[in-house]
């Protein structure tokens, strides 16, 4: 239940290597509670084509599931307008009799697509899935939901022998400024991008909700996933049933500050791996303790911000590093992943010829994949056209990332330059944002999983969010994770006691009488 790989991969991969910097919109606006109480349109109902889902979706066809498109507004300002196509999945409950209602869900992004997330939910909900029609969707402007295509990128130039921090940093910008040109000067995307934003996607999961003809909605949603839905539960508390968010942030952060309050977890969480790559000095060779471990990580990216490592017919340069490592210390399932990489850049970085491991061949395959360049696309279609929490707020002044990235370095030596220089074309979006970001203020029953050493999104920002939303219960896991349900079902340590609060809110609709702590589950430290 964690973000697609491709999303948080290749968000950060396009920013780095080829398109992405510098970035948008003025300080986060948000919309107050009052303004956002008005009365639920008056959605109608449609009639649905539902028939077998695209051939691409293989396994949700083999698992019986049905795909149909739901009609919305392109602008909710102008109902009688312009309209577009939400794609929708449906797997149908299998105890029609003890039938609940509808269960959509979200894995996160910003820029994921979610038609086949039902899929990867269903084994954690076990017999509670019976009792749901599982929705999926694909948000607006994504996948097969009326898509927005960019021009084609050009080849970017790959690192050369040499290079410099500063160098790497303004081919990124303008890498950006050309991702900014072609996806708004292509084909119809101007009339179309200015109503990409979570506030829409929210509306449009309530258009779903009114097409399907249900008075209310379950959710569920893991990181960007989970904002979202704490957004939908500010605009449309009426229609929200059994809400269940997992990794979520701070609403009174912009989506550029969020990355940079990653910085220290992410330092913490590479501690905390140097720990067990020390006790495990004979098999990775890596240091016999966590500093000597540390040290071996700092000399790579010191060499690579000088000389790009050189893989067979590749060079590594020091920001597409740190993104792996960032990419891999995020679950401590990924420790050895973690461990194999960085040993074997760190052969390629002393001279030695390397056959690359499967982890390190993985990342490699990825820098080519066409997936890098759709789901940078999806990213930046919501960084750039939120108001604020929960993707937008991002600097213009390009000077602005790099400043923080430089001051960022003494304490953040690994991890400070990604996390303040992380950047998305925004700054040279034009236009503005048409809302303003959404400021969460209410009641409405929410169960919120939280990892207490998630160094993606800071347990401090699910503290903030569970604040205000006060008719919430928090359940945290003493793990490091991105996402806390299901995790036994991709084959990482499972957290019982979260998996069981989940189901049992969703099947009999209780929330814990009071916030919980699930007991250690053997994590190692």
């Amino acid at each position: 239940m964690r973000i697609p790989s491709t999303v948080t991969l290749g968000l950060g991969l396009a920013a780095l290597l080829t398109a992405a910097v510098p970035a948008t919109a003025a300080p986060a606006q948000r919309t107050t509670p009052a303004q956002q109480t008005a009365p639920r349109p008056d959605l109608p109902r449609q009639r649905l084509d539902w028939g077998p889902c695209p051939a691409a979706q293989t396994e949700l066809n083999e698992a019986g599931a049905q795909c149909a498109h739901v009609t919305v507004p392109l602008d909710y300002a102008d109902p009688g307008g312009r309209t577009i196509r939400i794609a929708v999945s449906r797997i149908k409950a299998t105890a029609p009799g003890e039938r609940r209602g509808i269960l959509l869900s979200n894995p996160g992004g910003p820029g994921g697509t979610g038609l086949a997330h039902t899929l990867s939910l269903r084994p954690a909900l076990k017999d509670v899935a019976a009792h749901y029609d599982l929705i999926g969707f694909d948000p607006r402007f994504l996948g097969d939901s009326s898509p927005i295509r960019c021009a084609p990128a050009t080849p970017s130039k790959p690192p050369g022998p040499v290079t410099s921090p500063r160098a790497d940093f303004e081919t990124s910008v303008a890498s950006a400024r050309e991702t900014a040109r072609r996806c708004q000067e292509h084909g119809d995307n101007a009339a179309l991008l200015p109503h990409a934003s979570t506030r829409n996607v929210a509306r449009d999961m309530d258009a779903i909700r009114a097409a399907l003809g249900e008075p209310r909605m379950s959710y569920f949603g893991t990181s960007y996933g989970a904002d979202l839905g704490a957004v939908f539960t500010q605009m449309f508390p009426r229609s929200a049933d059994r809400v269940v968010i997992d990794s979520s942030t701070d609403p009174a952060a912009t989506q550029y500050e969020l990355f940079q309050s990653a910085g220290t977890p992410l330092e913490e969480g590479l501690d905390e791996w140097a720990r067990w790559a020390a006790r495990h000095h004979d098999r990775y060779r890596l240091g016999r303790t966590a500093p000597q471990v540390r040290a071996t990580v700092q000399r790579v990216l010191d060499l690579a911000e000088r000389h790009p490592v050189r893989i067979g017919d590749v060079r590594l340069n020091a920001p597409v590093l740190r993104l792996f490592l960032r990419q891999f210390v995020q679950n401590e399932e990924g420790d050895p992943a973690l461990a194999a990489v960085v040993r074997d850049v760190a052969d390629a970085a002393a001279g030695k010829q390397v056959e690359p491991g499967p982890e390190l061949a993985a990342m490699l395959q990825f820098l080519n994949s066409p997936d890098l360049e759709d789901a940078m696309v999806g990213g930046a279609l919501f960084m750039c056209g939120d108001g604020g929490w929960p993707a937008g707020g991002w600097p213009k002044d390009p000077e602005t990332y790099w400043r923080n990235s430089v001051r960022s370095r003494a304490t953040q030596p690994v991890f400070g330059p990604w996390a303040n220089g992380m950047i998305a074309p925004c700054a040279f979006w034009k236009g503005e944002p048409r809302e303003r970001g959404t400021d969460v203020r209410n009641d409405v029953p929410v169960l919120m999983l939280q990892a207490r050493r998630d160094n993606n999104v800071p347990y401090e920002g699910a503290l903030a969010l569970h604040r205000r939303l006060t008719g919430s219960r928090l359940v945290t896991a003493d793990i490091r994770s991105h996402g806390v349900y299901g995790r036994g079902t991709e084959g990482n340590r499972p957290v019982p006691c979260a998996d069981d609060a989940v189901n049992d809110y969703l099947r009999d609709g209780t929330l814990p009488g009071r916030d919980l702590t699930c007991p250690s589950t053997g994590a190692g430290r």
